[in-house]
């Protein structure tokens, strides 16, 4: 007889859902407090969404959508916080 367990996965993401690099607000969710990615076992995905989630947020830092470290280095010199909606004319 099997048990019934509780899956590990978070069920409002599909197995092919595309996470934006361009959407630096949904990927927020994915940065801890330092910084830093959040753990697959922190945030329920799956090694594949994990993966995803690294490269977009990576990305993102590299194009200057995300913060690259904590809070007050990131900050020190900015004046203004970046658009939720980066290419918008």
């Amino acid at each position: 007889m099997k048990k019934s367990s509780k899956s590990k996965y978070r069920q409002e993401f599909s197995g092919d859902h595309n996470f934006d690099y361009k959407d630096p607000m949904s990927l927020m969710r994915f940065i801890g407090d330092g910084g830093k990615i959040v753990p697959a076992r922190i945030s329920k995905l799956s090694i594949a969404q994990q993966k995803k989630v690294a490269a977009a947020v990576k990305k993102a830092r590299a194009l200057g959508l995300l913060p690259s470290g904590m809070e007050h280095y990131d900050n020190a010199h900015r004046l203004e916080a970046i658009s939720p909606v980066p290419f918008e004319a």
